[in-house]
């Protein structure tokens, strides 16, 4: 059928159903006198995007000619949806029935948001008479990432904000959380800050960022229509190194193995490395071994020194770099001289560092040191008390 006769049959139609008078005569032979009575109301419809939405239309009507006077109508645009049976849209997502009693009945499968409105079913008589139904579609929330911030970059101690934007019906609701189940730190005065797990509102607003406040943060949209969306959005907090040193000042026996450490802060990622008297880089190989573990911004280094001698005593440095600034631990290490008799049987060939000084590492030991304990540890004692009154006097 051609475009044009479908719109001569459709205006014919609705002339019909609006009564003019001039078409009285020829209503009256199309739509036979019938008894019929107000219709039942129809209620509203509320459906999920993607499902399936069905109208009934219960009429309280007996002609056999009845369900070639029902229609179906959009209402927002006046929309002939179909007549009787009659599909009449090329929507061919609309069926309709008819059980040949007094239900007509449309359904709209895969129902999108675009469907949502209001619907009658017309019905003409000798007069014309209608039920509405409006359907309202519940749509999943969905992340406008166009309109969502993307991972950000700021300055220790500059002001931040990160942004989130959700679509849906209802209107989606935004909750910021941090990966991996950690607290948001959010700072109430300059120095004091408030753990919280999660986070209302579409604006995540960071006044005067501090590095605890870096990591990855979850915008999660929700509106009770599932399935819920998330975004991963990451806040970078810029900062030059810092270094704090455990223990600056170090003692060992010969023949042990000694081991420094220095942690580190900053962002970006720095370059870390150890020298000696401040000249000589310090590398992985037979008398060194060098290693560090990163955990976000925070750095620990390690310098394990072989069999520790004579020679290795001196000054070390722990340095960190990185393109906003560079810091350096100091510690010293000092040789504990101990009795040469008891030296053998008392060290097993390394040591433990603890609070400063240098510890035998745990171990066998033998009779002989188990009854001497107690003069040696008098011996080590004032040994290491006149190693540090001599550090402080040539150091100070």
């Amino acid at each position: 059928m051609l475009d044009g006769e479908k719109f001569l049959l459709l205006g014919m139609f609705c002339q019909l159903l609006t009564c003019v008078p001039e078409c009285n005569a020829f209503q009256d032979e199309w739509l036979p006198h019938s008894k019929f009575n107000d219709s039942i109301p129809m209620g509203n419809i509320t459906v999920s995007a993607g499902r399936e939405a069905l109208f009934n239309c219960v009429l309280n009507i007996t002609s056999r000619y009845q369900v070639n006077k029902v229609a179906w109508v959009r209402a927002e645009d006046q929309t002939v949806l179909s007549i009787g049976t009659k599909v009449m849209t090329h929507n061919n997502r609309i069926f309709v029935s008819h059980d040949n009693l007094h239900t007509w009945q449309m359904r709209i499968k895969q129902v999108r948001e675009s469907d949502k409105g209001c619907y009658l079913c017309k019905v003409s008589a000798n007069v014309l008479k209608a039920q509405e139904t409006c359907l309202d579609v519940k749509v999943p929330p969905d992340i406008l990432n166009e309109d969502t911030s993307g991972d950000l970059s700021a300055s220790e101690g500059e002001n931040a904000t990160l942004w989130c934007r959700a679509s849906g019906h209802p209107s989606p609701r935004v909750v910021w959380r941090k990966e991996n189940g950690e607290s948001i730190y959010l700072r109430r005065t300059f120095r004091n800050f408030s753990r919280v797990e999660t986070y209302n509102g579409s604006n995540l607003h960071f006044w005067k960022v501090d590095r605890i406040q870096m990591g990855t943060y979850l915008c999660i949209a929700s509106n009770d229509v599932p399935p819920a969306v998330s975004k991963r959005v990451s806040l970078y907090v810029n900062f030059s190194p810092s270094i704090r040193v455990p223990n600056q000042l170090l003692g060992a026996p010969v023949n042990t193995d000694v081991q420094l450490e220095c942690h580190v802060e900053a962002f970006p990622n720095t370059i870390n490395y150890w020298v000696k008297n401040r000249s000589e880089m310090l590398l992985n190989g037979s008398k060194y071994l060098v290693s560090e573990r990163r955990i976000g911004y925070k750095v620990s280094m390690w310098l394990i020194i072989k069999s520790f001698s004579s020679k290795d005593v001196g000054t070390y440095n722990c340095v960190s770099t990185n393109s906003l600034g560079r810091a350096e631990g100091t510690l010293r290490l000092y040789e504990i001289k101990l009795n040469p008799v008891n030296t053998a049987n008392t060290f097993n060939n390394k040591a433990e560092l603890v609070g400063g000084v240098a510890e035998p590492a745990r171990g066998a030991r033998s009779k002989g040191i188990q009854a001497s304990s107690n003069s040696s540890k008098r011996q080590l004692h004032s040994q290491v008390l006149f190693a540090i009154m001599y550090l402080l006097a040539h150091y100070s």
